[in-house]
């Protein structure tokens, strides 16, 4: 009996101890080239090691590359290399080849596209980095595509990053609509905003999910994730990191603008040494229309126009998705209007080829600000996959 009591002992610390390193790994999808533009979106990340960067390739024929940062075109020996990817035009809303990078560590990894027919995309920008120092080193993101576009592009020095600017996306059109909502034993009828290609409003089978999106996270210009997915009666959590930013809410077409009756958190100031008990804000998702926001600090120069923009229930198979917001953030706000710019690790790589309506107060306890709003965005479904797992791994034992 003992030995069988340590051999489940055993077993149960080899089974948690996967479950705390499965559970926290974070899948980032990175768009390569998306509606024709030479970007990716999003232009960086912030991972832990374990995590997982995959890359969408999109239609013309891109590479992703790893570089360095002196040297942000040329391919470094050994490093991690997609080969190119030719898509054909026409196959956006289809099956798109990707590519997989899992990180082994939290150092910089440079990336740039190798394509050079008929010019460098590299010297245009397109350029991409995971975990890059914070924005106010001299190896910021924003200093290595400056460097890409100096040495390789227009053979200039200037200190601006040229952003690509897309073709301006339809304006937004939704329709009021209704439907039968399911919760448990419970089905009442309601209505909810509609726009092409949002999904009817629908809870969670395994109940309302919590989203945490780290604000400023590692002292960058972004929100992280960025992007996301979230059902009916779920919470999205922003927590706040060091500097001062806001979690504002926008519109597609103003990016940088307040939406008027939107939610607000205000200015969140946090020390550069705090290291625990972060100010948080908190909405609660009471539809699935998408919702577009944007960090409202302009000192020393716009985070909006650096691409600090998030948005949830995004509706990423039309034009209206999250990289066209994140552009239009970018060039109705960014370093081409003077702005300042914005703010080696190993992996291993591997590839198969809102608008809705405010339904609270603010309330909370201390630095803690609650929402409910209606919501929407494309995320990452982690809670689900641990779920999936916890479930497999009861049918062990």
């Amino acid at each position: 009996m003992m030995h069988l009591n340590r051999l489940r002992f055993a077993s149960t610390a080899i089974v948690l101890s996967y479950l705390s390193s499965t559970a926290l790994a974070t899948n980032f999808d990175v768009a390569v080239g998306p509606n024709g533009n030479l970007v990716f979106y999003p232009e960086y990340v912030i991972a832990q090691q374990g995590d997982t960067v995959n890359f969408v390739f999109h239609p013309k024929n891109h590479t992703v590359t790893q570089s360095s940062f002196d040297s942000p075109c040329v391919p470094i020996d050994g490093g991690l290399n997609s080969g190119f990817m030719p898509v054909p035009e026409g196959s956006e809303g289809g099956g798109l080849p990707n590519w997989s990078v899992t990180v082994n560590d939290t150092n910089p990894v440079w990336l740039y596209c190798q394509q050079t027919n008929p010019f460098s995309h590299c010297g245009k920008g397109m350029v991409f980095a995971i975990n890059p120092p914070d924005a106010y080193s001299d190896h910021s993101f924003a200093a290595f595509q400056a460097k890409a576009v100096a040495i390789n592009g227009t053979g200039t020095t200037s200190d601006s990053v040229s952003v690509p600017v897309l073709s301006t996306p339809p304006a937004m059109s939704w329709t009021s609509a209704t439907a039968t909502v399911t919760s448990g034993t419970s089905s009442w009828v309601t209505t909810y905003t509609s726009y092409d290609g949002t999904p009817q409003p629908t809870y969670d089978p395994s109940g309302p999910m919590t989203h945490k999106i780290i604000v400023g996270d590692n002292k960058q210009l972004m929100y992280n994730p960025m992007n996301i997915s979230a059902s009916l009666g779920d919470t999205v959590v922003f927590e706040f990191r060091p500097k001062n930013h806001t979690v504002t809410q926008s519109t597609f077409g103003t990016p940088c603008q307040p939406k008027e009756g939107g939610f607000a958190s205000g200015f969140m100031p946090v020390s550069e040494n705090a290291t625990d008990s972060f100010p948080t804000f908190q909405i609660t998702i009471n539809d699935t229309a998408p919702i577009w926001g944007y960090c409202q600090q302009t000192n020393p120069a716009s985070h909006c126009g650096a691409g600090m923009v998030f948005a949830i229930n995004a509706v990423e198979s039309g034009p209206n998705n999250f990289a066209a917001f994140q552009a239009l953030a970018q060039a109705q706000d960014g370093p081409t209007s003077n702005s300042t710019p914005t703010p080696s690790g190993s992996g291993s790589g591997s590839g198969n080829g809102g608008n809705g309506t405010n339904n609270g107060g603010d309330s909370g306890n201390g630095n803690t600000g609650l929402r409910n709003f209606g919501t929407g965005v494309s995320g990452l479904g982690l809670g689900g996959g641990v779920l999936g797992l916890g479930l497999m791994l009861v049918g062990l034992f």
